[in-house]
């Protein structure tokens, strides 16, 4: 019953991301106005806006103007719900802090995919007060994810937080010095300071890796299926979004199995 509340309310709080997703780039309110169809500007009816479930029944048209809607919103609804869920099974109700600090951290990078994805920015005002707040809650109640047992404290989530701030701005400063142009965006650099002033330093390490392997076999993928020149530019904030959330669930176990 407790999985089908957590799924119910990840779900729930997917509907709130999609609007995120969409008005965060282009600078606008996330309160106000409420959810409207983006083709004809017509309010979205209560009935009509239930996760997953309104999309189904309306056969992924809009009530009144009929305009086709993205599969994104039922999409990030639905993976919301279940990483909700996911981190429930994994983390447990032991300390709710702790399991509502790692809830909003998974929303927030759901939310990094999908806006760098479509638009290749990390916004400000989701890493501006994203930092703070992880180097905060790293150092006083949050787990090392790479053991469990341990609190992260505050050397391991402010080394982490250099770490990941440091090491992708050498990387944008040494890439564009070589390559006489921007190798890494600011965006991913604030993005990973948040991620090791939450995780630590060891997740610098894994996310990084995870990130690229992704980001590499996906680009090969793209340049060989879809034509795509060699240095086109691709987003890099989807893959450590990934890479991030592995980290969390699996940093431990993959850690363990790596040593031995």
């Amino acid at each position: 019953m407790l999985y089908i509340i957590f799924f119910i309310f990840g779900s729930l709080i997917g509907s709130f991301l999609n609007v995120c997703i969409y008005r965060v780039p282009e600078g606008r309110s996330i309160v106000t106005p409420s959810s409207r169809c983006s083709s004809c500007g017509s309010p979205i009816r209560f009935y009509d806006n239930i996760p997953v479930l309104s999309f189904i029944f309306l056969g992924g048209k809009c009530r009144d103007c009929k305009t086709k809607l993205s599969f994104q919103y039922p999409l990030v609804e639905f993976l919301n719900a279940a990483l909700y869920v996911f981190a429930l099974d994994t983390f447990g109700l032991g300390s709710i802090s702790v399991l509502s600090t790692y809830l909003v951290f998974i929303s927030t990078l759901i939310v990094i995919f999908f806006i760098d994805l479509e638009h290749q920015i990390i916004p400000n005002s989701i890493t501006y007060p994203g930092m703070p707040i992880a180097v905060l809650l790293g150092s006083t109640i949050l787990p090392d994810p790479f053991s469990r047992t341990d609190l992260l404290g505050f050397t391991s989530s402010i080394t982490g937080f250099i770490a990941g701030g440091g090491s992708y701005y050498l990387i944008a400063v040494m890439g564009k010095a070589i390559f006489k142009k921007d190798a890494m965006g600011g965006g991913d650099i604030k993005m990973m300071a948040m991620v090791g002033g939450l995780l630590g330093w060891k997740s610098i390490i894994l996310t990084t890796f995870l990130g690229s392997l992704l980001g590499s076999v996906i680009g090969i993928s793209l340049i060989m299926m879809k034509g795509r020149e060699w240095g086109s530019k691709i987003p890099f904030g989807p893959y450590l979004a990934i890479g991030a959330l592995i980290s969390l669930f699996r940093g431990e176990e993959i850690l363990r199995w790596y040593l031995y």
